[in-house]
């Protein structure tokens, strides 16, 4: 018995990333991803509700705002707050 496998058909997976981020207010940031597909993200709930020093800190405005986009995500301070792909796409924070 020979195995063929055939390589000859380029199999191309579609990665989805932040092209573009833009801070709206009160939270809230409009991102513009590698497929065109735009949403308004609200992050204020999540981060009302954290408990948690690290992620509370971003209430201040300032901090929250200098965000970047680093590999195709946003991105805070280094990875200390960071989203997956899937949920700012759905538009969902949790």
């Amino acid at each position: 018995m020979k195995i063929i496998q055939d390589y000859s058909i380029n199999k191309t997976t579609d990665v989805i990333e932040v092209e573009s981020a833009n801070y709206i207010g009160d939270f809230a940031i409009r991102i513009l991803f590698s497929d065109g597909n735009e949403k308004l993200v609200d992050f204020k709930p999540f981060i009302l509700k954290s408990l948690h020093p690290s992620i509370s800190k971003y209430l201040n405005e300032d901090l929250f705002k200098k965000f970047e986009i680093i590999n195709g995500n946003l991105n805070w301070n280094d990875y200390d707050l960071i989203f997956p792909i899937h949920n700012l796409y759905e538009g969902v924070i949790e």
